[in-house]
């Protein structure tokens, strides 16, 4: 099973959504998000309980396990540059099979793969994304699912959001249909299929600290 996973670092992250398929225990799974959480938090959570089979992904992070897998064998990787990665879940949602890219050509990114040259430069094919379930976080929705995500979660969550079969959205509030402006609404109703309202912990990765002058 294919999962596409939104947010960025630990912000936005489906977090319940994530613990919810660690409950349910579906295993070999394959999880493209742009990290893999921290340790014990996100889907790091996932990798400790080794229900993940294959990452596609563009950060391994702060996530000392992550790395230990991989380097094991335990875990297969497919790197992907960021913005690869978020343009080929878009492209996945937009029902586009491929498309091609500068980014990666003349790196490992691009070994196997085909090279075409456009008006003088080479490009690398990379294909989209088409997950079987797409779980993203967002700050608000309606009862139609149309989602509004707050400030820097608005990352991966819309691209992975459309490019699943099947989207579940949790989310802080619920409000009835009307209640958003339709200008300001970031991915429309008709992608997400179930939603889910839960309270949220918003972990940060990182303090940073300075001493006053």
């Amino acid at each position: 099973m294919v999962i596409a996973a939104g947010g960025f670092g630990l912000c936005g992250i489906p977090e319940l959504l994530i613990d919810g398929v660690r409950v349910a225990g579906a295993k070999d799974l394959t999880v493209a998000s742009n990290n893999c959480g921290v340790d014990d938090f996100g889907l790091g959570v996932l990798l400790k309980t080794k229900q993940i089979r294959k990452m596609i992904s563009s950060y391994v992070g702060e996530n000392g396990e992550f790395m230990r897998q991989y380097l094991s064998g335990e875990l297969e990787l497919e790197f992907n540059p960021q913005g690869t990665l978020a343009e080929r879940m878009r492209a996945g949602g937009a029902g586009i099979a491929g498309f091609y890219t500068k980014t990666g050509v003349g790196t490992v990114i691009a070994e196997g793969k085909d090279l075409r040259t456009f008006e003088g430069e080479t490009f690398v094919l990379e294909t989209g994304i088409v997950a079987d379930l797409s779980i993203v976080k967002a700050w608000k929705a309606d009862t139609s699912g149309n989602l509004l995500f707050r400030k820097t979660a608005r990352n991966f969550n819309p691209p992975a959001a459309t490019c699943g079969k099947v989207c579940v959205a949790e989310v802080e509030e619920i409000v009835p249909v009307g209640h958003l402006d339709p200008d300001q609404i970031h991915l429309p109703g008709i992608y997400v299929h179930r939603l889910i309202k839960g309270q949220h912990e918003k972990r940060i990765e990182q303090r940073t600290t300075r001493t006053a002058a």
